[in-house]
C-alpha cells in the first residue's frame, strides 16, 4: 500500500474547491510548517555555532544562567512532548481504521515532537552561553505554531467536532501550551530587553558559580538535571577510580551555609522578643517555621503529588487486566465517525486501551518517583540548613554561657555534647520526616476510598485490620525507643569501665587483677545484652508486623468478600486491591516512626529552649532592659553581649549610664595600674560568696604574685578579674587600650558587618593571655596550640619554646611540632600539656599575662627554667604585666608585688619588703616553707626529673610505635591487607568488591545453626508469599472461566482455561464447592506465611545478637590479656573505638541492615521470577536492565562509602570543637578569641554539611535511577503480557499477578543497593574488631603448675639476677644486656641512672612483663619465667610512678579481690598517712572515688597507691620512682615508713631523687642497659670519679 500524505483512496483529498482551509489534509500540512522552520534554522546554529563557539561566558561547569521563566518553560515543554506523543498515537490508531494510509494524521505530530525536543536543547545551549538574541527564533516558532494550531481548532469547531472526539481535545491542549510558551518568551524579552530595547540588561551569573570552590550544583542546574541528579554523574563515576576527598566536594553554596541560615533563624528568634515582655522566651518552633517554612511546604506539595500518582498503579493494573480481552470485540469501524474524510477516535476509547494504560502506568511511575525524590531532597536540604543554624545558635550561646553554669553543674559538658550530637540531629530528622505527618493521613484515606470502590464493604474489613494494628506498631516503636535508652545507659557504663581498665592496664597486669576487672565489664555487658535482647525482640516484632499486616489484610478482605458476595473477586479487582494494600502498609508503618520522632523533637526543642534561656555572662545587664546594646537589630554583631558585662560584671546594676565615664578613666590611674578591683565580692552563682571584700591593684608592667593555701581563692580571683564570676558588689577597672592594640582586635568579624572602632572599644579590656590551672589543649598541631590564631613569628616562637623547654619533647614527637595533640591526637603527659599552655600565653602579644599555677605539673628544673627564662626574661623584657599564681614560695624574691590570700579574701598586699616589715609572722611562716622547698631543690637530681619521665614515656610509646610503623594506623593497615600491588586496576577493583570474607566471619560468630535457620526460614517465607499470590491468581481466573461458560460476564470471549492438575476439581463440580476449596487453601497459605514472617524476623535479630555477644567477649579477653607492648604501640583511642563505635554498630546496626538486605533482595528476585515464569519473553528485556542495575550499584556503593566516611570524619572534629570550646571557655574569653572560634565552628559545620548533602544527593541519585529501572520493568512486564495475551498464552489473573509484582520491585530495588552499601560500611567495624582478635596473648600458663608453688612464696625475698637480657619486642634491640645481681633477703636496694638506662625495664622484668629472651631471675629459688603469670604477679607488690585509681570505693581500690579485713585496710592507710583523711570522708572505707581518682590530689592518690602495696603483704616491694609527685614533707614520712613497715622485706627503689637511696643497703647504677656500679652507697661515694658520686655531687 503506497504511502501518501493525504491518502490515495479518495481523489477529493487533494481538491481545494471548498476553500483551502476546508481541506483537512491541507490544514495538517500547514501545521508542519513551523516545525520544519524551527529545525531548518536551529540545526545549523546548534552544529556549527556550538562547535566553534568559544565566546561562552567563562563560568566553571557549563552552567546555568537562568532566563526568567526557566522552570516554567521546562515544565511546559515536557507537557508539550507528552501531548505530541498522544497526538501521534491517536493518529496511528485512526490511520488503521482507514482503507489507505493517511500520513497527515500522524506525521505533523511526529515532527512536532522532534521540534519540541530541539527547542529545549537549543534553549539550554543559549542559556549556558548567555546569548539571548538567539531566543528570537524560538519566539517566532511559538507564534507560528500557535497560529497554525488555532486554525485547526477553529476548523474542527466549524465542522462541529467537539470534546467527545479525542483529536479535538489534543488540539485544544496544544493551542493552550503554545500560547503559554509564547507568553514565557515575551516575558524573557520584557525582563532581559535583549531585543526591541535600546539597552539590554547585563546579567552576571550567581556569585556561587563564579567561585570555583562550589561543587554542589543542585540549585543551579536545569530542571531535568535537577530531577535526575544528572550533574552528579562525574562525581559518582569518578569515585570508582579515585576516592572522593574533601577537595572534590568543595564548598557549600552561600544559601546553604551555616552563617546564612543562622542569621535567618536568629532573626526569626529575636523578632519574637517584644519590648513589653523581654523575659518571655521566644518559641523555637515558631522561629523554625518562619525561617524554614516555605521549603517544607514545597516539599509537602511534591509529596502530595507523588502520593496521588502512586494510586495510578493499582488503577492501571485493574484497567489493563479488565480490557485485555475486551478490545478484540470492538467493531472495526462503527464507533468512529468520519469527518473531513478521515476517521476520528472517541475520547473514551483512549482509556479502554490496555497498551495506552501500560504507557500511562509507566509515565505515572516515573513522575511519582521523581516527585517523591524531589520531596525528599527538599526536606533533607532544609533539615541540613536547620541543623547548621541550630549548631551556630548553640555555639554562640556556649560562648556566652556564664562560667558558674559550667562549674556548678547546671550545664554539664555532657549536656552540651548531647545538644550538639543528639538534639540537633533529632530536629533534623524530624524535618526529614515531617511532610509524612500530613501526607500520610491523605494517602490512607485515598487508599481506603479506592479499595471500597473496587471491592465494596469487604475492602473496609481489610483496611480496618491495617488501621487497628497501627497503634500496636506505635506501641512497639515507643518500647523500642525506651529500650534503646536503657541500652545506651548500660553501654556508657561499660565504656567507662573499659576506659578505666585500659588507662590503668599496666597496674592491672602488675597486680594480676585483669580478671576481676574483666568480669566487671562482662557484668555491665550482661546488663547491656539483656536490654539488647529486648531491643532485638521488639525490632523483630516491628519487622514481623510490617511483613504480616498486608497478608492479614488481604486474607481478611477476600474471606469477607467470599461470604458477602458468595464468590471471589475478579482478577482485575483482586490485583488492584493487592497493590493498594502494599501501598497502604508503608505509610502506616512509617507513621509510628514519624510520631515517635515528633515526640522526640518536642523534647529536643524543650531542651534547646532551656539551654538558650540559661544564664549568660553578665547576662544581668541585658536582663535590665539593656537590649538596645546587645541585640541591635541593624547589626548582627555578636561579640557585644559579652562586651557589656566585662564592663560591669556587677549584679543588679541599674545605672547603665555610667559606662562611658568608666571607659575614659583618670589618666593617673591608667599609667601604673593595669587592673584594679575595688571593694569587690564575687560569687560562682550559688549565693555563697567565694571572694569577699577584695581591694587590689595590679601594677602595669610588673610581676605580681598571688600566693596562699590550696582553695583560698587564688584562681577565682583571676577569673573574677576576667569577668567570669558574678559580681555581687564592687567593680573591676581595666586600664584603657593603647591605640596600637586596637587595630588587632577586630580582625575577624563574625557577621557580615565589619566591627567598628566603637565596638572594639566597648570590649573595654584587651585580650589577656591566660594559662589556666587545668591545661587545655586544642585538637591541633603543637604549633597551632602555641600560636593560637596569631601570626607565626619564627624568632618569637623559638624563644617561647626554649623558655618552656619544649624542644626535647617536640623532638620526640613523630612529626615534630606538626604533630596533632589533644583529645584525638597524641596523649601528652600533664607537664607537657601545661608547658604548652604556658607557651601559648607567652607567645600571645598581649599587655597582660595571667598564669594560674603554671608550675604545678612541672619538676623543679623546669620550673626554674620557666621562671628565669620565660617569666623574668621573656615577659619582663617586653614590659608586660604578669600575674602569677603559685605555690612555690622561693620565687617570691622575684616578685614586684605580692597578694597573699586566705579563705577568699586578701590577707596582705604589697612588696616583699612591705610584708617583711609589717607582717613578720607571715614572713617567718613563708621562710620556713621556703627552706623546705629549697632543700627539695638541692636534693633534686638533674638526671631524672619528672619531665624526663614524661619524655621517657612519650619516647617509649613512639620508639615502640616505629617498630610497627603504625602512626597512621588503621587506614594503611586496611589498604595493605587487601592487596599488595597497588596498580590502578587493583585499586579500582578493590574498591568495588564486597567484603565477603568479613561477612562470613560475622555470620560464623553468630553460630552455624542460627545461620542455617535464618537462610532456610527466609527462603520458605518468600516462597509461601509467592504461593499466596499465585493461588489468588488461580482462584480469580477460575472464577472468570466459569462465568464465561455461563456467559454472564463482560469477558464473554474467554475460553475456559483448564488447570492441568488432576487433583483439582474440574470446572464441572458445583461452583460453591470449588470456591470454598480455593478459600481453605488460601487461608492455610496465609496462616503459614504469617508464622514464617515471625520466625524469620526473630532468627535474624537473634543471629545478630549472638554474633555481637561472641565478638565482644572475644575482643575483651584478647585485649585484656594482650602483652603490655600492645598498649604501647596501639593508641588508646583506637582500642576504645573498637569498644564504643564498632561494638555499637555490631550490636545495633548490622542486624536490621542484614534483615532489610535479605528481605528486599529476595522480594526482587521472587518478583522477577514470577514475571519471568508468566511471560518468559520478559527475560530478554531483563538482560539490559540487569546490566544497567549492576553498573548503578557498583558505582554507587563506592561513592556512597567514600561520602559516608567523609561525613563521619567531618562530624568528629565538629563535635570535638564544641566540647573543646565548652572546656576552654575561660581561656577563649580571656584571649578574646571568640570570633575566631565561631569562624572555625562555621567552617567545620559547613564541611560536615557539605559531606552530608552530597551523601543524601548521592542517595537520591541512586533512588531516581533504580526507580526509573523499576518503571521500565513494569512497562516491559505490561508490554510482554499484553503481547503474549494477543496470542492467547495466558489468563488475566496471571497478568495481574505479574504486574503487581513488577510494582513492588520499584519499591525494593533501591533498598537492595542502599543496604548493600550500608552493610559494606558496617562490616568495616567487624573487620576492625577482627584485626584485634589476631593479637597474641601473654603466656599465662607457665611451666610450673600453680599448686606446686608454696603458699607463702616468696617468704624470704632473695633475688638472683643471672645474665638477664630483656627486650620489649623481638623486633627491637635489647634494653637490658647481660645484667647480673644478687639481693639478699630484706635488703633495701636503690637503682639509679639516667633516663633510658633501663631502670624501669628492670622493674618490669621482675613481673615478666617484658620479653626475657636470655638469662633468668630467680626469686627464693624459683625461676620466675616458669611460673604462671597470675601466681607470680599476685605475690609481688609494685608502686608505679603515676598513681592510678579506679572509680568505686576506697575499699575496692585497695583490695578489689575482697580478701582483706577492714583492720588490715585501716592499718595500710595509717602507714600511708591517710587514716585521718579517710576517716573524715563520708562512708569511711566505702567513700566514693570518682573516675581516675579526680576527687583526690595527685599526692593523695600516690599515697593510696602506697597503701595498696602495703595491703598486699608480699616480701618484695618494688618502687618505681613512686615519690615523684609528693611534696617534701610527705616524702620524708614515707621513707621512714617504708624503712619501718618493710624492715624485714626486700625493697627495690628506682630512684627519682638520689638522696632517697643514700640510706639503702645496696646501690645499683645503670647505664644503657648495663650495670655500671654495684655496691654499698658509702663505698660508691668514695670513688670520686664514679657515676654515683657525680650524681650526688650534682644534687648537693
Amino acid at each position: 500500500m503506497a504511502l501518501s500524505f493525504c491518502g490515495n483512496n479518495d481523489i477529493k483529498a487533494y481538491s481545494v474547491e471548498y476553500g483551502v482551509l476546508n481541506n483537512g489534509c491541507f490544514v495538517d500540512a500547514l501545521n508542519l510548517v513551523p516545525h520544519v522552520f524551527l529545525l531548518f534554522i536551529t540545526f545549523p546554529i546548534l552544529f556549527i555555532g556550538w562547535g566553534s563557539q568559544s565566546s561562552k561566558v567563562q563560568i566553571h561547569h557549563n552552567t546555568w544562567l537562568h532566563f526568567p521563566g526557566h522552570n516554567m518553560r521546562w515544565i511546559l515543554t515536557f507537557l508539550l512532548l507528552f501531548v505530541h506523543v498522544c497526538e501521534f498515537a491517536e493518529g496511528l490508531v485512526s490511520n488503521k481504521m482507514m482503507s489507505s494510509n493517511h500520513l497527515h494524521l500522524f506525521m505533523p505530530a511526529f515532527m512536532g515532537f522532534i521540534a519540541a525536543t530541539t527547542s529545549v536543547v537549543y534553549y539550554h545551549n543559549i542559556e549556558t552561553s548567555n546569548f539571548p538574541k538567539l531566543l528570537l527564533v524560538l519566539f517566532i516558532y511559538w507564534v507560528l505554531a500557535f497560529i497554525t494550531k488555532s486554525i485547526k481548532l477553529w476548523k474542527f469547531a466549524e465542522y462541529n467536532i467537539g470534546p467527545q472526539h479525542l483529536r479535538f481535545c489534543i488540539t485544544a491542549l496544544l493551542v493552550i501550551l503554545y500560547g503559554l510558551l509564547m507568553a514565557v518568551e515575551i516575558n524573557v524579552i520584557r525582563v532581559r530587553k535583549y531585543v526591541f530595547f535600546a539597552n539590554p540588561q547585563k546579567v552576571k551569573p550567581p556569585e556561587d558559580l563564579q567561585d570555583l570552590g562550589v561543587r554542589f550544583l543542585q540549585p543551579f542546574v536545569n530542571l531535568l538535571s535537577k530531577a535526575t541528579y544528572w550533574w552528579m554523574n562525574p562525581l559518582i563515576i569518578g569515585a570508582h577510580k579515585r576516592p572522593i576527598e574533601l577537595k572534590k566536594i568543595g564548598k557549600l553554596p552561600i544559601a546553604m551555609r551555616a552563617l546564612t541560615n543562622y542569621l535567618r533563624l536568629k532573626d526569626a528568634y529575636e523578632d519574637q522578643r517584644t519590648a513589653e515582655d523581654p523575659e518571655k522566651a521566644p518559641s523555637i518552633w515558631r522561629s523554625m517555621y518562619r525561617a524554614f517554612g516555605r521549603p517544607i511546604l514545597l516539599s509537602s506539595t511534591f509529596r502530595y503529588l507523588a502520593d496521588l500518582l502512586g494510586f495510578a498503579g493499582p488503577l492501571c493494573i485493574s484497567g489493563i487486566v479488565k480490557y485485555l480481552k475486551a478490545k478484540d470485540e470492538v467493531a472495526t469501524a462503527d464507533k468512529g465517525k468520519t469527518h473531513l474524510g478521515v476517521h476520528f477516535m472517541s475520547s473514551t476509547e483512549l482509556l479502554q486501551n490496555s497498551s495506552v494504560l501500560a504507557i500511562l502506568l509507566f509515565l505515572a511511575l516515573v513522575l511519582q518517583r521523581t516527585f517523591l525524590q524531589a520531596s525528599y531532597y527538599v526536606t533533607i536540604e532544609t533539615g541540613i540548613n536547620l541543623r547548621g543554624a541550630l549548631l551556630a545558635m548553640i555555639y554562640n550561646k556556649i560562648l556566652r554561657l556564664s562560667t558558674s553554669n559550667m562549674s556548678m553543674g547546671e550545664m554539664t559538658l555532657g549536656q552540651i555534647n548531647n545538644l550538639v550530637a543528639i538534639e540537633t540531629n533529632q530536629l533534623m530528622w524530624f524535618l526529614f520526616l515531617c511532610p509524612n505527618l500530613w501526607a500520610m493521613p491523605v494517602q490512607i484515606v485515598m487508599g481506603v476510598i479506592l479499595l471500597y470502590y473496587l471491592l465494596g464493604w469487604s475492602a473496609l474489613v481489610g483496611a480496618s485490620v491495617i488501621v487497628l494494628l497501627a497503634p500496636v506498631q506505635y506501641l512497639i516503636a515507643t518500647k523500642l525507643a525506651d529500650t534503646q535508652k536503657n541500652t545506651l545507659e548500660h553501654s556508657t557504663d561499660r565504656l567507662k569501665t573499659t576506659t578505666e581498665i585500659l588507662k590503668g592496664i599496666k597496674l592491672l597486669k602488675l597486680y594480676a587483677w585483669e580478671n576481676i576487672f574483666c568480669d566487671s565489664v562482662e557484668e555491665t555487658r550482661g546488663k547491656e545484652l539483656t536490654s539488647l535482647k529486648t531491643f532485638a525482640f521488639y525490632t523483630s516484632m516491628s519487622i514481623f508486623m510490617n511483613a504480616a499486616i498486608p497478608i492479614a489484610a488481604v486474607l481478611a478482605t477476600f474471606v469477607m468478600h467470599h461470604f458477602i458476595n458468595k464468590t471471589g473477586p475478579s482478577p482485575s479487582e483482586a490485583f488492584a486491591a493487592l497493590a493498594l494494600f502494599h501501598i497502604l502498609v508503608t505509610p502506616l508503618f512509617l507513621l509510628s516512626t514519624v510520631v515517635r520522632f515528633a515526640v522526640k523533637a518536642l523534647v529536643s526543642v524543650q531542651k534547646l529552649g532551656e539551654f538558650l534561656q540559661s544564664d549568660e555572662i553578665g547576662d544581668d545587664s541585658w536582663r535590665n532592659g539593656d537590649i538596645s546594646v546587645t541585640l541591635e537589630p541593624g547589626k548582627k554583631h555578636l561579640g557585644m553581649t559579652k562586651a557589656i558585662n566585662r564592663k560591669q560584671p556587677m549584679r543588679y546594676q541599674m545605672d547603665n549610664y555610667e559606662q562611658p565615664t568608666r571607659r575614659q578613666m583618670r589618666p593617673t590611674e591608667t599609667e601604673d595600674v593595669a587592673v584594679k578591683v575595688s571593694n569587690g565580692s564575687f560569687t560562682w552563682g550559688s549565693n555563697l560568696l567565694t571572694l569577699s571584700d577584695i581591694n587590689i591593684r595590679i601594677p602595669t608592667g610588673q610581676l605580681t604574685m598571688i600566693v596562699g593555701q590550696v582553695g583560698c581563692g587564688k584562681s577565682s580571683l583571676l577569673l573574677a578579674m576576667l569577668g567570669e564570676m558574678q559580681a555581687i558588689e564592687g567593680r573591676v577597672y581595666w586600664s584603657k587600650l593603647p591605640d596600637c592594640e586596637m587595630i588587632n582586635e577586630g580582625n575577624i568579624s563574625w557577621s557580615e558587618t565589619e566591627e567598628s572602632d566603637e565596638d572594639i572599644r566597648s570590649k573595654n579590656r584587651h585580650s589577656v593571655a591566660y594559662a589556666a590551672q587545668k591545661s587545655w589543649l586544642l585538637n591541633a598541631t603543637v604549633e597551632e596550640n602555641i600560636t593560637f590564631g596569631t601570626p607565626f613569628n619564627k624568632q618569637r616562637y623559638k624563644a617561647v619554646i626554649d623558655a618552656c623547654s619544649l624542644q626535647p619533647d617536640i623532638d620526640l614527637l613523630p612529626f615534630g611540632d606538626q604533630t596533632e595533640i589533644g583529645e584525638r591526637g597524641i596523649n601528652l603527659s600533664g607537664g607537657q600539656r601545661q608547658r604548652i599552655c604556658v607557651a601559648r600565653a607567652l607567645y600571645q602579644n598581649t599587655n597582660i599575662v595571667f598564669l594560674d599555677d603554671p608550675f604545678s605539673a612541672l619538676d623543679i628544673h623546669l620550673s626554674d627554667h620557666l621562671m628565669q627564662e620565660g617569666i623574668l626574661k621573656f615577659l619582663q623584657d617586653d614590659k608586660r604585666t604578669v600575674v602569677l599564681v603559685t605555690h612555690k614560695l622561693q620565687y617570691l624574691i622575684h616578685a614586684d608585688w605580692i597578694i597573699a590570700m586566705k579563705d577568699g579574701s586578701v590577707l596582705r598586699e604589697g612588696t616583699l619588703k612591705d610584708i617583711q616589715t609589717h607582717d613578720v609572722e607571715l614572713y617567718d611562716h613563708w621562710k620556713t616553707l621556703m627552706n623546705r622547698q629549697d632543700q627539695e631543690l638541692e636534693k633534686d637530681i638533674q638526671q631524672d626529673s619528672q619531665t624526663t619521665l614524661e619524655r621517657k614515656t612519650l619516647r617509649r610509646a613512639f620508639y615502640s610505635r616505629e617498630a610497627k610503623n603504625q602512626i597512621d594506623d588503621e587506614d594503611e593497615e586496611e589498604e595493605e591487607e587487601e592487596e599488595d600491588d597497588d596498580n590502578m586496576s587493583m585499586t579500582t577493583n578493590r574498591r568495588s568488591k564486597i567484603p565477603w570474607k568479613v561477612c562470613w566471619c560475622y555470620l560464623s560468630s553468630g553460630g552455624f545453626f542460627m545461620v542455617f535457620l535464618m537462610v532456610s526460614s527466609k527462603l520458605l517465607k518468600h516462597s509461601v508469599i509467592v504461593a499466596i499470590d499465585y493461588w489468588l491468581a488461580l482462584w480469580t481466573s477460575s472464577k472468570r472461566n466459569q462465568s464465561a461458560e455461563g456467559g454472564s460476564d463482560m469477558f464473554n470471549g474467554t475460553t475456559p482455561a483448564y488447570i492441568g492438575n488432576a487433583s483439582l476439581p474440574t470446572p464441572g463440580t458445583p461452583e460453591a464447592e470449588l470456591d470454598s476449596y480455593y478459600l481453605t487453601v488460601f487461608i492455610i497459605l496465609c496462616a503459614a506465611g504469617i508464622t514464617l514472617c515471625l520466625i524469620t524476623s526473630l532468627t535474624v535479630e537473634f543471629l545478630g545478637l549472638s554474633a555481637a555477644t561472641n565478638l565482644h567477649h572475644n575482643l575483651l579477653n584478647k585485649i585484656i590479656h594482650a602483652p603490655i607492648r600492645f598498649f604501647d604501640i596501639t593508641p588508646l583511642g583506637q582500642i576504645l573505638n573498637r569498644f564504643s563505635a564498632d561494638t555499637n554498630i555490631i550490636d545495633q546496626h548490622i542486624p536490621p541492615t542484614l534483615e532489610s538486605l535479605t528481605r528486599s533482595t529476595l522480594l526482587c528476585l521472587s518478583a522477577i521470577g514470577v514475571i519471568a515464569s508468566i511471560t518468559p519473553a520478559f527475560l530478554i528485556a531483563l538482560v539490559p536492565l540487569g546490566v544497567a542495575f549492576y553498573f548503578i550499584q557498583k558505582y554507587f556503593r563506592v561513592a556512597s562509602k567514600d561520602l559516608q566516611d567523609l561525613d563521619d570524619s567531618t562530624q568528629l572534629p565538629l563535635l570535638c570543637h564544641f566540647s573543646e570550646t565548652a572546656e576552654g571557655l575561660t581561656t577563649i574569653r580571656a584571649f578574646r578569641q571568640e570570633a575566631r572560634f565561631k569562624q572555625r565552628m562555621l567552617e567545620l559545620t559547613d564541611t560536615n554539611n557539605t559531606a552530608y548533602l552530597f551523601l543524601s544527593a548521592a542517595n537520591r541519585w541512586l533512588e531516581v535511577r533504580t526507580d526509573y529501572l523499576g518503571a521500565v520493568i513494569v512497562l516491559t512486564a505490561a508490554a510482554t503480557s499484553i503481547w503474549s495475551l494477543r496470542f492467547g498464552l495466558q489468563t488475566g489473573g496471571l497478568v495481574g499477578l505479574g504486574l503487581t509484582y513488577a510494582l513492588t520491585v520499584t519499591n525494593y530495588l533501591n533498598w537492595v543497593v542502599r543496604n548493600l552499601a550500608d552493610l559494606e560500611v558496617q562490616m568495616a567495624a567487624v573487620k576492625k574488631v577482627n584485626s584485634f582478635l589476631g593479637t597474641e596473648s601473654e603466656n599465662y600458663e607457665g611451666s610450673i603448675d600453680s599448686s606446686q608453688v608454696p603458699e607463702s612464696w616468696p617468704h624470704n625475698g632473695e633475688i638472683k639476677i643471672h645474665d638477664l637480657c630483656v627486650r620489649y619486642d623481638p623486633m627491637l634491640k635489647p634494653v637490658l644486656k647481660h645484667v647480673n645481681a644478687y639481693v639478699e633477703p630484706g635488703q633495701k636496694v636503690g637503682i639509679c641512672g639516667r633516663t633510658g638506662s633501663g631502670k624501669s625495664s628492670l622493674s618490669l622484668a621482675f613481673f615478666n612483663m617484658v620479653d626475657i629472651f636470655e638469662g633468668k631471675i630467680i626469686i627464693d629459688g624459683i625461676d620466675i619465667c616458669k611460673l604462671p603469670l597470675q601466681t607470680l604477679r599476685s605475690r609481688l607488690s609494685i608502686i608505679l610512678q603515676d598513681p592510678v585509681l579506679f572509680s568505686g570505693s576506697i575499699r575496692f581500690n585497695l583490695d578489689p579481690e575482697k580478701t582483706c579485713t577492714d583492720d588490715r585496710l585501716w592499718e595500710a592507710l595509717e602507714i600511708a598517712q591517710l587514716k585521718n583523711m579517710v576517716k573524715a570522708l563520708p562512708g569511711g572505707l566505702d567513700a566514693v572515688v570518682t573516675e581516675g581518682g579526680e576527687n583526690f590530689s595527685v599526692g593523695q592518690r600516690q599515697l593510696f597507691c602506697l597503701a595498696r602495696a602495703f595491703v598486699r603483704k608480699s616480701s618484695i616491694l618494688i618502687m618505681d620512682e613512686a615519690t615523684a609527685s609528693i611534696d617534701m614533707a610527705t616524702e620524708n614520712i614515707l621513707q621512714k615508713v617504708v624503712m619501718t613497715a618493710f624492715a624485714d622485706r626486700t625493697v627495690v627503689t628506682i630512684a627519682h631523687r638520689v638522696h632517697t637511696i643514700l640510706t639503702a643497703d645496696l646501690v645499683i647504677v645503670m647505664k644503657r642497659g648495663n650495670i655500671l656500679e654495684y655496691d654499698k652507697p658509702e663505698t660508691l661515694l668514695e670513688q670520686e670519679d664514679g657515676m654515683f658520686a657525680s650524681f650526688v655531687k650534682a644534687d648537693m
